[in-house]
């Protein structure tokens, strides 16, 4: 998809899933502008970087208002470390929060103006850990939901001029998911899981980042793309002791024989024991 011509701000692109986005629009033509707190590790290419802290709304709008146009924003930015509730304060919690929803927010706001003049768009990157439970990153969890919710509300507001959606990410693999995942045995044993049979990469999401913002997506406003690679299986099918001899043949229902007698639901004796963070691997606060 060709982009040439266009200003892309991706924010926290300096590594991760960031950095595959960056290399994206890189790809595709764009001139590429990049705020996160600290610099890349590793050259991003021709992308520009500015130093920012967008939990700073001051210094986020004059980063916006010293840009002299601006056609797409992508609100990647955000993150989180593995911390149980109870193991910390409210205010602990709010910080995350504040840092995957109330920033994205924040920049939208102050992109706003220029995406108007350019009918641009905007691309929230948010995670399946917001349509599931999400023990140990529950406040990240509750963030991105948050986030979702306010991309289709920001999409109808914003509409014709501003195309706004969001992209719902899995498990990626990026240089930090042996934190997550473990080493090698982990990583493959966590990747087994995805009905692709493998974690997302970078470019992956990247990718989808482009075509959202690129004009095939032309119609595309207020949704959701899930970037996971099918889901993740539920953990009662392999709990369950029923049906493992041909798993890809249908079964009888359970109570063919006995149609007056009430059968218990599959998974009500197997509860889903709990998955990982379906992007911990990612999280981080410069991501």
């Amino acid at each position: 998809m060709d982009l040439a011509g266009r200003t892309v701000v991706v924010t926290g692109g300096t590594r991760g899933v960031g950095a595959g986005i960056t290399r994206a629009f890189e790809q595709a033509g764009a001139q590429v502008v990049v705020c996160a707190r600290r610099p890349p590790e590793i050259p991003l290419g021709k992308a520009e970087f500015v130093p920012l802290d967008l939990r700073d709304p001051a210094a986020v709008r004059a980063f916006f208002d010293a840009l002299p146009r601006l056609d797409v924003l992508v609100n990647n930015a955000g993150g989180a470390p593995y911390r149980p509730l109870a193991e910390a304060d409210a205010e602990r919690h709010a910080r995350v929060i504040e840092l995957n929803l109330t920033a994205p927010l924040t920049a939208s706001l102050a992109a706003r103006a220029h995406l108007r003049r350019s009918r641009g768009s905007i691309v929230m990157i948010g995670s399946v850990s917001g349509s599931r439970p999400s023990p140990g990153s529950a406040a990240y969890g509750a963030a991105k939901a948050g986030l979702e919710n306010l991309a289709r509300s920001m999409a109808v507001e914003w509409a014709p001029e501003i195309r706004v959606n969001t992209l719902v990410v899995g498990m990626v693999r990026t240089e930090l998911a042996h934190l997550h995942y473990g080493g090698e045995d982990g990583l493959a044993a966590v990747a087994r899981t995805v009905p692709l049979g493998r974690l997302a990469r970078p470019g992956d999401v990247g990718a989808a980042a482009v075509f959202l913002a690129s004009d095939a997506a032309a119609y595309i406003s207020g949704a959701s793309l899930l970037v996971h690679g099918g889901g993740e299986r539920p953990a009662f099918l392999d709990a369950a002791t029923a049906n493992k001899d041909q798993p890809s043949r249908a079964q009888p229902s359970a109570d063919q024989d006995q149609p007056s007698r009430a059968q218990p639901s599959a998974d009500q004796d197997q509860p889903p024991k709990a998955q990982p963070s379906a992007d911990q691997d990612h999280q981080g606060a410069s991501r």
